[in-house]
Formats: structure tokens, C-alpha cells, sequence
């Protein structure tokens, strides 16, 4: 929270800038929360814009008021919510935990806790504590790609990492990107689009953009991650699977120093041509067992989204099942 102050006479003007965090949620709906504080510090002019409060009126309230906004402002950003019990108990100094709880890794923008939900995902959350390098392999709805980026953006809160590195192969799937509209970013921001998906859900939006304008959270296709050395960050490469193993190679000897690396992927979900190698899947065999590599397969045990998927994943499974028996007997 940063904040300036002019001095009238016997009347102290400052700007608070709320920094960090949601600024729909601190002032609440209609602006309860903003409406509250004044009532709160009645001697005071509170007037909003954005994320700048400005403040006029006696020193003694001011200060009273600074420091409330700063407690406030500090539960929206570890809990992404804010309720008006919440503005009563900060600004009236009752006890409120500010304690995320152990197995929560951050919060929703809608307030909601992420965490593991299945033993697999636990293991997963884990194995990334005890790992540099960490494979997370399971069909579709797993939540290996959104417990990925979860885990990163702790890392990025806990400042035990400095920048955020997504990455994803562009495999063409039905359609040329020479065909698709656009220049080159409209070209690949659609396979992109699960990833700034799962980040819209755990940032401000005004944060995110300013992350990625600064670097410090990075989207881009595995391409372009060729000659670099990744520092102080956590690495995700989703979708691993559609890999050629020269790729994946070339990712993984991308890793610098206080870096950690998620390589996600479903080997059920190949859309490489039928002559291409599996980078992913050729990985698996040569790194099992290696140190400081941890590898984390998922079942449909593990999927959380929508019930049917479970269904539809077993009956692919049972169709490519009599398939292969089909193909062996012939």
C-alpha cells in the first residue's frame, strides 16, 4: 500500500492506493464496504477512483483509517473476498485469522478454496514440495493443469519464485494456424486459452495484466523457449503429451537455477501423427527413477469435473480396449 499526503489547514489530504488485489471486492457491492468505512471514521471525506482512495480530515482518524484499510486490504489478497462481518471485525480490532488454512493453496477470485481434492492430487501437491522437476500424467478433468498453476501462483504470492512460465506445444488438431484469422499472437492464443483461463480464476484481472506486461507471468508456446535459461521460477508445460521427444528434451534442459518444472500430459489424448513419437511418453520411461524427479499418474478416479466425464473417459477406454483386441486377433 503506497500513499502521499498534502497538508491543509488543521486538514491532512492522502491517497491510499490499493495495491495487489480486487478493488470490486474491497468496496463491495454497491459499495457497502466503502459506505461502512465512512461511517466508521465520520470526520473523514472518502472519496474512490479506481484504486486510489482519497482521503481528507483530521490526522488522528486518518491514521485510524490507514491502518484499517491496509488490514483489509491485506485479507482481499490472501482470500479474494470480503464480507461485511469481515469490515466490522478488522476495523473494530476483533480477532479475524488471517491464516490460510495448511491444505488450501490460494483462494478464488470468487472467494472459493483451491485445493486437492482426490489422495492422487494431494500427491501431487507433494511431490512438488519434494521435487525439482514433477510429471503429472491423467486423463482429462484431473485438475493437473489448474492444480499446476495454483501451486505457482502460491509461489509467486509466497515470493519463493520470482516469475510464472506457461508454456504449450501448438499441435494442429483439425485446423492449419496458417488458415486461422489473425497475426501470429491470434494464431496461438487459442491454444493458449485453458491456461489464461485458470489464471483469470485465481488473479485480479487489472493484476494479471499488469504480471504479464511486466514478465512476470509468461504465456507462450514451446517454440519460443528454445536458447533460454529459466531462473527463479516455476515452469509449466501443459499438454506434453503432443511433444516430439526433441521438444520435450529441449524443455526440460531450459532449467536454471531455484527453478521448478510441471510437464503435464494425457497419453490417452495423442494428437500427433500416428509416425511421431510421444515426447511425454518416451520421457517417462527414461526419467523413472531418476532424483529429484517426481512422477504423479492420475486415474479417472481423479477427475472433478462434470460427472459424465468419468463416464465418457471409461467408455473411450473400453472402445480402445476392443480395438486393440480387434486389431491383435486380426
Amino acid at each position: 500500500m503506497q500513499a502521499k499526503f498534502k497538508i491543509y489547514i488543521n486538514l491532512i489530504e492522502k491517497h491510499i492506493v490499493l495495491e495487489d488485489i480486487d478493488c470490486l471486492t474491497f468496496y463491495g457491492a454497491n459499495n457497502v464496504h466503502l459506505q461502512m468505512l465512512k461511517a466508521f471514521y465520520p470526520k473523514l471525506r472518502i472519496v474512490a477512483r479506481d484504486n486510489v482512495l482519497r482521503v481528507l480530515g483530521d490526522e488522528e482518524q486518518l491514521c485510524g483509517l490507514e491502518e484499517s484499510v491496509e488490514k483489509l486490504r491485506s485479507h482481499v489478497q490472501k482470500f479474494n473476498s470480503l464480507s461485511a462481518e469481515d469490515v466490522i471485525d478488522i476495523v473494530k480490532g476483533r480477532r479475524v485469522s488471517d491464516d490460510v488454512p495448511k491444505d488450501v493453496l490460494v483462494y478464488s477470485m470468487s472467494g472459493r478454496p483451491i485445493k486437492a481434492r482426490t489422495i492422487n492430487q494431494q500427491r501431487l501437491v507433494d511431490v512438488y514440495g519434494e521435487s525439482d522437476l514433477l510429471f503429472a500424467v491423467g486423463p482429462a478433468g484431473t485438475g493437473k493443469t489448474y492444480l499446476s498453476i495454483a501451486l505457482a501462483v502460491k509461489a509467486l504470492k509466497e515470493k519463493t519464485a520470482k516469475k510464472i512460465i506457461l508454456s504449450r506445444p501448438a499441435v494442429e488438431a483439425g485446423e492449419k494456424l496458417g488458415f486461422l484469422p489473425g497475426d501470429m499472437k491470434d494464431k496461438i492464443d487459442p491454444y493458449l486459452q485453458p491456461l489464461y483461463d485458470a489464471l483469470e480464476d485465481m488473479l485480479p484481472q487489472v493484476k494479471l495484466q499488469e504480471m504479464m506486461e511486466k514478465r512476470v507471468i509468461q504465456i507462450a508456446p514451446l517454440a519460443f523457449m528454445r536458447g533460454r535459461t529459466l531462473s527463479d521460477a516455476v515452469v509449466i508445460l501443459d499438454e506434453a503429451q503432443n511433444t516430439t521427444p526433441q521438444q520435450l528434451r529441449m524443455f526440460l534442459t531450459r532449467m536454471g537455477w531455484n527453478t521448478k518444472m510441471i510437464v503435464t500430459g494425457d497419453t490417452s489424448q495423442i494428437d500427433l501423427p500416428r509416425s511421431q513419437k510421444s515426447g511425454l511418453v518416451e520421457a517417462l520411461k527414461i526419467l523413472k527413477g531418476v532424483e529429484g524427479i517426481g512422477i504423479v499418474e492420475l486415474t479417472k478416479q481423479d477427475i472433478v469435473r462434470h460427472k459424465l466425464v468419468t463416464r465418457i473417459v471409461k467408455a473411450y477406454e473400453q472402445y480402445d480396449k476392443e480395438v486393440e483386441e480387434q486389431t491383435t486377433t486380426n
